[in-house]
């Protein structure tokens, strides 16, 4: 089995997280992608703390499949550093998890 991943990104406005969702799933980087609500985000940046409202992104991949999402995140991503964290998912309902990695993987692109 795959191991599955918890990708997260946060975005500046909802048109940006449409925009890099829309392409994840449509490339089958991603099996699903959430966006969130606007969520605050408090941070250093540059020397100055930040306090910001974004949209974040719950993007579900596989590991095999991670390099891809990163490189996509990082092109379309208008964040000169974006925030992009890749949790391990160790345990879920294993029939949804099958369906991340039949939705990912490499044989349904060609």
């Amino acid at each position: 089995m795959h191991q599955v991943l918890l990708v997260l990104t946060n975005l500046a406005d909802a048109e940006q997280a449409q925009a890099i969702a829309a392409h994840l799933v449509e490339q089958r980087l991603a099996a699903c992608v959430n966006i969130l609500p606007a969520v605050q985000s408090i941070y250093h940046w540059q020397g100055v703390i930040t306090h910001t409202s974004e949209i974040t992104l719950l993007i579900k991949t596989t590991q095999t499949r991670y390099s891809e999402v990163e490189a996509a995140i990082t092109k379309l991503h208008p964040y000169d550093l974006p925030e992009i964290i890749a949790i391990p998912i160790s345990d879920g309902l294993p029939s949804y998890l099958q369906w991340i990695a039949a939705e990912t993987s490499r044989e349904m692109n060609a």
